[in-house]
């Protein structure tokens, strides 16, 4: 199954005790699939893996893989501070059918290229199936093409999450593996740029509440009908712009706070991240709603 389109970054459903609201979850993914979403991103950043007790990751990836049921695939993100903990959360996923896992690179300490090698190295022996490469400036070490096209050599290393705007870079990504290696497109605000670098497909955070504008984006390119991407990727931008100009509404909350507003109780993000009071997210529903974007995602 390939990894290709356009893939929700999912957002994690928690209920009041932070543990994953499974029901919750399941409705999401159904929703989005009968959208036409081509596969989903679990536990990475805007699913607050790193946030959430390890037990309720693993349910999680269950219940997603379980409701897909090999529809699209599923791509389970591991990153941990403790590794026996990131070949713990791989090893799982792959036992429930995951398509493929992903992980940043080691976070927080000072790491050299070696290092990571070996980190990637290590994480592919443990499993037997594919591995994305998480390319994020939040893990704090950068990925360049280069270093990235060496860890294409290892098995299972099939893919990476390209979050830069450095598309030079990706263009040479590309070259440098023939074509072979997978690479997703990271900034939402600038998918249309990076499938016309070569990118296979996105994978986001606001494609929780604008599914259908990506799908519009990358459907239009594949036809070749640049005009068309162009004005789906337009109004994205208008989305996101006006979201950057709210003060005190993170990325997460907002996502959330949105698909409250569709009938999808997602609840707050993870403690300790802000929660957004009643008035904010008034504010964030009118502003966006003045920007374009409307309920049916």
């Amino acid at each position: 199954m390939k990894i290709e389109g356009i893939m929700p970054a999912l957002v994690s459903p928690l209920n009041s005790d932070e543990t994953v609201n499974l029901s919750v979850l399941q409705n999401l993914i159904e929703y989005f699939l009968q959208k036409g979403a081509n596969g989903f991103y679990l536990a990475g950043a805007t699913g607050e893996g790193l946030a959430i007790n390890p037990d309720q990751r693993r349910l999680l990836a269950e219940r997603a893989v379980e409701t897909v049921k090999d529809r699209v695939p599923c791509i389970v993100q591991v990153a941990s501070t403790d590794f026996g903990e990131v070949l713990r959360l791989a090893k799982h996923a792959e036992s429930i059918g995951a398509h493929a896992i992903s992980s940043t690179p080691p976070i927080f300490f000072r790491y050299d290229e070696d290092d990571v090698y070996q980190y990637y190295k290590r994480l592919s022996d443990a499993v037997h199936i594919p591995i994305m490469i998480y390319n994020s400036p939040l893990a704090g070490f950068p990925i360049t093409p280069a270093f990235a096209a060496r860890m294409f050599e290892i098995d299972n290393v099939t893919s990476i999450k390209w979050t830069s705007s450095d598309y030079f870079g990706l263009m040479q990504l590309k070259e440098l593996t023939q074509g072979e290696m997978t690479v997703m497109n990271g900034p939402d605000e600038m998918l249309l740029m990076g499938l016309s670098a070569g990118a296979d497909g996105g994978i986001g955070t606001t494609y929780n509440f604008m599914l259908t504008h990506y799908l519009s984006v990358y459907g239009a390119f594949r036809d070749g009908n640049m005009e068309k991407a162009k004005n789906a990727q337009d109004k994205i931008t208008a989305i996101i712009a006006a979201l950057r100009t709210l003060k005190g509404c993170p990325s997460i909350p907002a996502t959330k706070a949105l698909l409250e507003e569709v009938g999808f109780a997602v609840g707050d993000a993870a403690f300790p991240m802000k929660k957004l009071s009643s008035e904010k997210k008034r504010e964030l529903v009118n502003v966006l709603t003045e920007a374009g974007w409307n309920r049916e995602l």
